[in-house]
């Protein structure tokens, strides 16, 4: 008799550990199958489709951060394209300056009052100039916002008679404002702007 209820003993401690065994091994699979799943959605979600020519085509989507100094030079680039290249016409040089000015801050728009007061807009209409400028390179300060950066770039200055290049050299800050919209889609704001330098280095006739 005793015999047999250590039998029975027995095989339930065995029974006890094999349900053991079995519910670890439960646990463990679902825990896999969720990361696993996890994986695939982040994946999924990385996954960007693009309809080109009537195809689809497929192309990953990556983290802001991994990108930010080229957005950020492209920002600055685009603020200058903007506030520089002019033509000699009242409207064209309202639209791109309005462009520019919603990129930036009040430094701008300081920028261009003394411009505006100077008479530099009216002299480029009346002598039919046109203004175009050409980023050569944005350097950036610093690991956070707001980043501080230098703009070089070439300008000419263009009418019928001669050509005339001058060396511009800009600095700033560049701040990040958590929103983007139709008129800054990168969501970025230059604030502390200054013109360093802005002078002839040759000129063509």
């Amino acid at each position: 008799m005793f015999t047999h209820l250590k039998n029975i003993d027995t095989a339930f401690k065995h029974i006890k550990v094999f349900s053991i065994v079995l519910i670890g091994a439960n646990i463990f699979i679902t825990c896999f199958v969720c990361y696993i799943n996890s994986k695939t959605v982040a994946r999924a979600q990385q996954t960007v489709h693009i309809l080109y020519n009537g195809k689809v085509l497929e192309a990953l989507a990556s983290d802001r951060k991994s990108n930010l100094p080229v957005e950020l030079r492209d920002h600055i680039k685009t603020f200058h394209e903007d506030f520089f290249n002019l033509s000699p016409d009242d409207q064209a040089i309202q639209a791109n300056i309005s462009k520019a000015l919603y990129l930036a801050d009040e430094s701008a728009k300081h920028q261009y009052d003394n411009l505006k007061e100077s008479g530099y807009f009216n002299n480029l209409i009346s002598a039919n100039i046109s203004q175009r400028i050409k980023v050569d390179s944005t350097s950036l300060e610093g690991n956070q916002f707001p980043y501080s950066f230098t703009c070089y770039a070439t300008e000419k200055l263009i009418r019928a008679s001669s050509t005339v290049t001058r060396k511009l050299v800009t600095r700033g800050e560049v701040r990040d404002m958590q929103q983007q919209t139709d008129n800054n889609p990168h969501g970025f704001l230059i604030q502390h702007w200054q013109v360093l330098t802005n002078r002839d280095t040759t000129i063509k006739h």
